[in-house]
């Protein structure tokens, strides 16, 4: 009887203990599955919004070249006895330096000449002069008679001073003859070309150099219409900085001149002018600036009042992720004024106090729920 009850307890209480472990071993599952789940929403970054004023650089580039170039002639003819050894290409003269010399002794006799001839021309008015003041006196005289202008020798008077006003011309072009036998640098100047050397002979209007002006030198370059509505209304002697691109680069401070005042047909660009003085810095320690350089030219532009600096990366489509109360993204429509570098200046859409949101999502969706990084959390304590 024992046995029979054996038989059917024992499978009973083996069937019981294992309903027991596999319930025990259900709930360690539960319980592990809950102990072990985790916070999967994305972590982001965020940048508490404020407006600020931004100062706007215009820059482009251009290419330096001199204020004035003249082709020097001959104004008188004659051999050429010395020329300056700066006088050559690639040297430098100043304003009023020798440049070479014509032989002057056919000139200094036409000086002499032209001198004795208005001395002739003037001892010849002194006389007519004298005669015709006898000539009024005896006709002051012959009051009951009426004398003529030639009797009183007035038409010789303007004979002769004609004569002497003819000799001081001849006088003043002798002496502008002998001075041209000296030719002079006519500014600070870069010799481009020399085409005469000692012994030579030159004929008035000969070509014997070239020189360009180092006083003052020009960089003109465009403006894209992107730039131009960013220009200040007076742009006339607004500082601007030039620049050589390169391993040493040179910086110059130069003055915006003027406004070309057209627009290209090709480009559809405007154009402005840079002036930098004394380039070659012939009158100081500064940099050379040499004719032909390539530079960048940068100036200040207008300021923005109000705008918000914003990462490219951060705005797509003019479409900018924030952060709300609930830690729910929402997109927002942005306006951008301007590019500025890596970055966007927006003018409209954001506002002070918007938490913008800095790493996004793979994809970012309206009203996701996104938690913030440790770093976030710290600054907004601060913040507030």
């Amino acid at each position: 009887m024992n046995k029979k009850w054996l038989k059917w307890v024992v499978p009973l209480a083996v069937l019981g203990a294992g309903a027991a472990g596999m319930m025990a071993i259900g709930a360690t599952a539960q319980k592990s599955e809950e102990t072990a789940a985790v916070d999967t929403r994305p972590t982001v970054s965020i940048q508490t919004l404020e407006a600020i004023d931004f100062q706007v650089k215009i820059a482009s580039y251009g290419e330096v070249k001199p204020l004035e170039s003249t082709m020097l002639a001959a104004q008188v003819s004659g051999e050429v006895v010395n020329w300056n050894p700066n006088f050559t290409a690639g040297g430098l003269v100043k304003r009023n330096d020798i440049l070479f010399s014509i032989e002057n002794d056919n000139y200094e006799v036409a000086v002499l000449q032209a001198e004795a001839n208005l001395s002739r021309a003037r001892a010849a008015l002194i006389e007519e002069q004298a005669k015709s003041q006898v000539a009024q006196t005896e006709a002051n005289r012959m009051k009951d008679r009426k004398v003529s202008d030639l009797y009183l020798r007035k038409p010789q008077v303007m004979s002769a001073k004609a004569d002497v006003q003819s000799a001081e011309a001849a006088l003043k072009l002798a002496r502008r003859d002998l001075e041209n036998c000296e030719v002079r640098a006519p500014y600070d100047a870069l010799v481009i070309e020399r085409d005469l050397g000692a012994g030579q002979f030159v004929n008035v209007g000969d070509k014997v150099g070239e020189l360009s002006s180092i006083e003052s030198a020009e960089v003109v370059f465009p403006i894209p219409g992107f730039d131009s509505a960013f220009l200040p209304n007076e742009l006339t002697g607004r500082i601007a900085t030039v620049m050589t691109k390169g391993r040493m680069p040179v910086v110059r401070q130069a003055t915006i001149d003027r406004d070309l005042g057209i627009v290209d047909n090709a480009t559809r660009m405007g154009h402005l002018v840079a002036r930098i003085d004394d380039p070659y810095s012939l009158n100081s320690d500064a940099p050379k600036l040499k004719f032909g350089s390539y530079v960048e030219v940068a100036f200040d532009g207008i300021v923005l009042s109000g705008v918000y600096q914003v990462s490219q990366d951060l705005i797509s489509n003019r479409t900018a992720w924030l952060l709300d109360a609930e830690n729910k993204l929402q997109p927002v429509q942005v306006d951008v004024l301007r590019e500025e570098g890596e970055t966007f200046l927006v003018s409209a859409g954001l506002n002070d106090g918007d938490k913008l949101v800095l790493t996004l999502p793979e994809y970012p969706q309206k009203g996701m729920e996104v938690k913030l990084s440790e770093t976030a959390v710290a600054a907004v304590a601060k913040a507030e």
